[in-house]
């Protein structure tokens, strides 16, 4: 399983360049996720095209867009335990944060709000950030028999 991991696109309408960069690195991805900050309605739309799409509210969506989104999302994708969430306070060490306020039930955690690009493990958990998507990163992560690898994208 490919997903496409993405996070603090801060659009509120999409625009070319995210239209060219959904087309040739998300669209044939399995599953798309988003890990808050997209901002606008407008560009949350647009990514509904994909028919497996999930995402989570961040800190500078806007109101009504965030009030539709939910905080958190828990999922299960290739016989993964999978979280999602946008991420919180101060930049430096917000994995470890985030790892703990989750627990350790889980095989990856997805977050964003650093616009940093990360991969840490903490005992079998997995947290993974795709940095910023309007800053030119996104991730590409590839579940294969309970084996995880990321594949960091310079746009």
């Amino acid at each position: 399983m490919r997903i496409g991991v993405v996070s603090d696109t801060h659009l509120s309408a999409p625009t070319d360049w995210l239209e060219k960069a959904f087309a040739r690195h998300l669209a044939a991805a399995d599953a798309v996720i988003h890990c808050g900050d997209m901002t606008g309605r407008s560009a949350w739309s647009y990514f509904l095209q994909h028919p497996c799409f999930y995402c989570v509210q961040g800190n500078m969506d806007d109101y009504q867009l965030a009030v539709d989104l939910p905080p958190r999302l828990d999922l299960g994708l290739d016989g993964l335990n999978v979280a999602v969430c946008h991420g919180w306070g101060y930049k430096a060490g917000l994995s470890r944060r985030i790892y703990e306020a989750f627990g350790p039930d889980y095989d990856i955690i997805f977050f964003g709000h650093t616009h940093a690009r990360e991969d840490s493990q903490y005992g079998r958990t997995r947290c993974i950030n795709p940095g910023s998507l309007r800053e030119g990163s996104l991730a590409i992560v590839t579940l294969d028999a309970g084996k995880i690898s990321t594949e960091f994208v310079s746009l």
